[in-house]
């Protein structure tokens, strides 16, 4: 029975949009599948990994009748790829899936529908929201490399999203960094706080467009929600109580810098070579008019980078771990940044001119 006629790529975008969060070791044999739906002239692509859920839907069907198949994700992706974009007709008889193209036949084993677990959404949302694609990808442009990577703290493997008055704000932290951002909303709403889970905020960066078409983001009991254009993402929430971010923020420092982003950089960046592996330290030395940055190794070299500030004040001897300060240099966009500092056991203030609405913390490291 034919199900699908249409372009190569007609067929792959859709497919690749859902594909992303397939897993390629799963404890289900139907998770590496992505479940293909006809009906009418529309066909619908969904793939979960039981805590995410992606949908999207193409016009691509061709022939009568209505029907659904879950078939490997990964191999009918390559299998396409390797395709001319030309014509490609997908037909399903017997359990089986054919991929045809020209004189090229493919044939794949399927799994039935009715096992495929997916996800049901919530009823009735507490908080609705919808905000142009472009300002939500770069909320989590601002704070998502400050996330954990399989902590034991499970909650700090997310970002927290908090809808409060006329804010949206993000927060991500490992423990040893924290970024902050906020962005002004038409809506108000009473305050809420979730967690949502790192893949889904890695996903939605690479679906989210730079563009004004809007993002409709619903949050229920356990469960957030984005539509965007042709495509639904469904995600569980993370459980647990978020550290207070607004604690760990520091105020009223004194020792403040102006510094050029890209400058400031390209000095860390070339300081950096001469860090061992595991230690990634690097070393501030402010004075009156001057930042001396140094790191040395095991091998007994040392780097040595000066950078002209406009400061006076108490003398500050401070280290930090080189890796956090790039990674947020690297994802700000701004011509110069504010750096600010307390003692040699404080934490680091790095902010925008101007500019409440981005804040990243460094915790200092023993040098």
């Amino acid at each position: 029975m034919l199900m699908i006629r249409a372009t190569r790529d007609a067929i792959l975008r859709p497919l690749q949009m859902v594909a992303g969060i397939v897993e390629r070791r799963h404890t289900l044999p139907i998770l590496a599948n992505v479940l293909v739906r006809k009906q009418g002239d529309q066909v619908s692509f969904l793939a979960t990994d039981i805590e995410i859920q992606i949908c999207t839907a193409a016009t691509l069907a061709a022939g009568k009748e209505d029907t659904a198949i879950t078939v490997n994700a990964r191999k009918l992706i390559d299998i396409l790829r390797s395709l001319p974009n030309s014509e490609v007709s997908i037909s399903v008889s017997s359990r089986k899936l054919t991929i045809a193209c020209g004189k090229s036949r493919f044939s794949l084993q399927t799994l039935g529908p009715e096992d495929y677990p997916t996800v049901a959404p919530s009823d009735k949302p507490t908080t609705s929201l919808t905000m142009p694609q472009k300002q939500l990808r770069q909320l989590f442009a601002m704070v998502h490399f400050a996330m954990a990577q399989q902590d034991i703290r499970y909650y700090l493997n997310g970002l927290l999203f908090v809808v409060d008055a006329g804010l949206v704000r993000v927060v991500a932290t490992d423990g040893h960094r924290l970024a902050y951002c906020a962005t002004p909303v038409e809506q108000q709403f009473e305050r809420q706080e979730v967690i949502i889970p790192r893949k889904t905020v890695t996903e939605l960066q690479r679906l989210l467009g730079d563009t004004d078409d809007p993002v409709e983001i619903s949050i229920a009991g356990n469960q957030i929600r984005f539509r965007f254009g042709d495509v639904e993402l469904l995600s569980k929430l993370v459980e647990g109580k978020f550290p207070d971010y607004q604690r760990v923020i520091p105020t009223g420092y004194t020792k403040s810098i102006m510094l050029n982003r890209e400058q400031w950089s390209n000095a860390l960046s070339r300081a950096s070579i001469l860090t061992s592996e595991k230690f990634k330290g690097v070393r501030f030395t402010l004075t009156d008019g001057a930042l001396k940055i140094q790191t040395t190794n095991a091998e007994q070299e040392e780097a040595v980078e000066e950078l002209d500030v406009d400061y006076t004040g108490d003398a500050l001897d401070v280290g930090f771990n080189v890796t956090y300060l790039l990674d947020v240099l690297s994802n700000l966009k701004t011509e110069n940044v504010r750096a600010e500092f307390g003692d040699a056991n404080s934490s680091a203030l790095i902010s925008v001119p101007d500019d409440e609405r981005f804040k990243y913390v460094v915790m200092p490291m023993r040098i």
